[in-house]
């Protein structure tokens, strides 16, 4: 990354893509510029004690050819993040995904093939669908995609459209699918932040069906470094799985939450499950670890779910403001 000087963040303002400025600005010298639609999953006081000096914002909707070539003619590489991400929204209303996935993903590509821009795409597991809930098969990178719902569906359209721009048009561009993130900044509608708020207001959390389903977890911090490591070290062409072998239950998760905060560990209901929910993701991070050298630093869930829970308690005036809304929606949907 010798030669970059400006780094364009698409949904820099969201929850990892904040994580993924804090790091940037924390450990390189690069200026960052933030483009974001400032949905209601996009939320600046996640930016709000960066230093002034070293990033700029600009609000607009990155399927709009406009404001994505203003923000891409000073851009040395852009990473992008911003999506719709969340799978019960896109079971109620899958439009806005196809528009900001493919479309945004597409207006994105186009610009940075004019620009000859460094182009680093933000993915997920859950292209790759699920896999048996017994067994130890891991997602690699040859692993055949599989969506299951209009989100993950999205997901893996926008990795082709890198993949075609990248073998039609020498879009210098490399792909990361990672694995479920927890950490700081992250929407309450999510699954740890939603527990550990519902808790702090004194309600039982809600498990999805039996709470089998196994997630790989990462910290938001790990996957923010994988992607620098990538952007400075990745092969162009190449995709890269960011996990931290970190599978665990979606009932265990709870009962850690509980127990950290202090309540019995069967203290939760259980609701009906999601249409659709994949019944497991595990990443193998192997290439990237041993092609690029990457570690996680919290290799340990219960250190990194401690602080997690640590800053909700501490930042509630960042999460006040989304909770009543987040909690009408499921509430709406028997859940």
């Amino acid at each position: 990354m010798w030669s970059m000087r400006n780094l364009l963040v698409t949904g820099g303002a969201g929850f990892i893509g904040s994580n993924f400025v804090h790091h940037v600005l924390a450990h390189t010298d690069l200026h960052v510029t933030v483009l974001d639609k400032l949905t209601y999953a996009g939320n600046l006081a996640s930016l709000a004690d960066l230093p002034q000096n070293r990033f700029t914002i600009l609000e607009g909707d990155i399927a709009d050819p406009g404001i994505v070539e203003q923000a891409m003619s000073t851009a040395d590489a852009v990473v992008h993040y911003a999506a719709e991400s969340h799978n019960d929204n896109s079971l109620h209303d899958p439009e806005p995904f196809l528009q900001t996935n493919i479309v945004g993903t597409y207006t994105l590509l186009e610009a940075a093939r004019r620009h000859g821009t460094r182009f680093h795409h933000i993915s997920t597991d859950e292209v790759y669908g699920d896999l048996p809930l017994e067994g130890t098969e891991r997602f690699t990178e040859a692993t055949a995609y599989n969506p299951s719902s209009p989100y993950s569906s999205t997901k893996a359209g926008s990795d082709m459209l890198v993949r075609a721009w990248v073998r039609s048009f020498g879009v210098r561009a490399t792909i990361s699918n990672c694995s479920n993130n927890y950490g700081p900044f992250q929407h309450v509608e999510k699954f740890i932040p939603r527990q550990i708020t519902n808790i702090l207001d004194g309600h039982r959390p809600k498990i999805y069906g039996e709470g089998t389903n196994v997630r790989d977890w990462i910290h938001a911090d790990d996957h923010s470094s994988a992607v620098l490591t990538i952007l400075d070290k990745g092969i162009i062409g190449q995709t890269y799985l960011i996990g931290a072998d970190g599978e665990l239950s979606n009932l265990a998760v709870v009962r850690q939450i509980l127990v950290q905060m202090g309540h019995p560990a069967d203290a939760f209901e259980l609701v009906t499950d999601r249409a659709g929910h994949d019944l497991r993701y595990a990443i193998d991070s192997s290439k990237l670890r041993n092609e690029l050298g990457w570690r996680p630093a919290f290799g340990d869930f219960d250190h990194g779910l401690e602080q997690t829970i640590e800053w909700y308690r501490s930042h509630e005036d960042w999460w006040r403001p989304q909770k009543a809304a987040a909690e009408a929606r499921y509430a709406a949907q028997g859940q």
